[in-house]
C-alpha cells in the first residue's frame, strides 16, 4: 500500500492524501491513473517526490513508498 499526498490546487481536488496500491507502477502510470480518477488537469507538469526525494516519470514505485505530487509554485 502507498500513501499519495497532494499539495496546492491538487489538494482541493483530491484531498490531502489517499492510500492506494501503486507498487510496480511508474510515476507516469500513477499520474495518469490519479488524473483520471480525480479529474486533475495538467498533472504532467507536476513534480513528484518519492519518500521526500524528487523522482522522474520513469521511476518505479515500491510497496510502502510515500508519493507526493507538488505543482509548480510562483509568487513573489
Amino acid at each position: 500500500m502507498n500513501k499519495i499526498m497532494f499539495f496546492a490546487h491538487l489538494r482541493d481536488a483530491a484531498g490531502e492524501f489517499i492510500n492506494m496500491e501503486a507498487a510496480g507502477k511508474t510515476v507516469a502510470q500513477l499520474k495518469a491513473e490519479v488524473a483520471e480518477k480525480y479529474s486533475l488537469q495538467n498533472i504532467e507538469t507536476v513534480m513528484t517526490a518519492i519518500n521526500e526525494e524528487f523522482a522522474g516519470n520513469e521511476e518505479i514505485i515500491q510497496d510502502g513508498d510515500v508519493i507526493a505530487f507538488i505543482p509548480p509554485v510562483s509568487g513573489g
